[in-house]
């Protein structure tokens, strides 16, 4: 069972993502939760969305909890929660791998549930595949896997590769709503949606804006390779100047790492929502299978 989401790129859209993640595909029973994706991805945003009040042992906010809770239980050989976290990636600074392997197994045994951020990294020393594995990349994917797979490093394979255009477009979707705020008198806040390698801006009314234009404007702040830096967990700095972000990690490193932007020409109205929509894509002009699509059409190959 395959399902897949655009992953969003602001942090309370992800935390609504992974809410409705667990509900539609976590079963109380499962007991090993699979997380891969690359940093800046959000996967400890989802994983608060789907186990909300879970303590997280390696926090976005630099909170590292030590020593880490699933070992000092194994010590006392005494289980104090039913779910515990781990992040393979930042514990191997500290314990070997088949140390944390074998501390998995245990709590496994002893029926206590573990969420695994990398699992890629886990997989091969601990030698089973999770009851669920979630791909946080350009889009969010949630398989359950079985004996054929699909096993850890395929999805990390997926997601690492499809990250970076989320990354140009949140960094480009920014830089947009900057220039339509500053030069063109749009004053409500925008409302976000998601596209394939691209964004949407929505907006109440159509403004009086040439998108060519914005588009041209948007093009040479990508020139100009400006520092995009992370401030806070509210704020990123685009050269000299602060933008307020709830993203502030899913970003490229400088403007000139955008590829391929470009702006639909002309508003989309949705008579749904009684919106205005502006549409920004980023990376290559040729439509390319990646990310979800693309693991679909290799598997039934």
């Amino acid at each position: 069972m395959y399902a897949s989401y655009f992953a969003p790129r602001g942090r309370n859209r992800m935390f609504v993502l992974g809410q409705q993640i667990s509900e539609r595909y976590l079963s109380p029973l499962d007991r090993l939760i699979g997380i891969v994706g690359g940093p800046g991805a959000g996967k400890s945003s989802l994983i608060k969305g789907m186990f909300p009040g879970l303590e997280l042992t390696n926090d976005d906010d630099g909170v590292n909890v030590r020593p880490l809770p699933l070992l000092k239980n194994i010590e006392k050989d005494f289980f104090s929660s039913h779910t515990y976290h781990i992040d393979i990636r930042f514990e191997l600074a500290f314990t070997q791998l088949h140390v944390l392997a074998d501390a998995i197994k245990k709590a496994l045994s002893h029926d206590k549930r573990v969420i695994v951020e990398h699992f890629d990294l886990l997989y091969p020393a601990l030698g089973a595949n999770a009851d669920v594995l979630l791909g946080v990349g350009g889009e969010v994917i949630a398989v359950r896997p079985n004996v054929f797979g699909p096993f850890p490093q395929e999805i990390a394979d997926v997601v690492v590769k499809t990250l970076k255009y989320r990354k140009m477009a949140h960094t480009a979707e920014d830089l947009t709503e900057s220039i339509l705020l500053k030069d063109y008198g749009a004053i409500l806040p925008f409302g976000h949606r998601d596209v394939h390698h691209g964004f949407v801006l929505e907006y109440p009314v159509e403004l009086d804006a040439d998108l060519k234009e914005v588009e041209k404007k948007v093009k040479a702040f990508i020139d100009e390779g400006l520092k995009v830096c992370y401030s806070d967990e509210g704020h990123i700095e685009i050269g000299d100047v602060s933008w307020a972000c709830t993203g502030p990690r899913t970003h490229v490193h400088n403007t000139e790492d955008i590829e391929g932007f470009r702006l639909l020409h002309e508003y989309k109205y949705d008579p749904k929502t009684k919106t205005y929509l502006i549409i920004g894509l980023v990376g290559p002009l040729e439509e390319n299978l990646d990310g979800f699509s693309s693991m679909i059409f290799h598997a039934s190959l």
